[in-house]
């Protein structure tokens, strides 16, 4: 189950709609900044290929300037 964490920048303008699209996303969970623009954005998916999936939708939203990676990790780095 891999569970990430990402630093999402809106383009300018566009935080409400990107923030909007984003919650309604299945496997993800927002943490809003009070006095900026950026917020974080957690997915927590079933499988590697759901993460792609999640990852490959959020990225290609044209409200989306930019997302960074901000940490990562799987239920196998876990319990090893």
């Amino acid at each position: 189950m891999p569970i990430k964490s990402y630093i999402a920048y809106p383009v300018d303008g566009k935080r409400n709609e990107l923030i909007m699209k984003i919650k309604a996303l299945d496997s993800c969970e927002l943490n809003l900044a009070i006095n900026e623009e950026i917020f974080i954005v957690v997915t927590d998916t079933f499988s590697e290929d759901e993460d792609k999936m999640i990852y490959e939708t959020i990225v290609n939203m044209p409200e989306l300037k930019h997302l960074t990676l901000v940490s990562g990790f799987s239920d196998e780095e876990i319990s090893n």
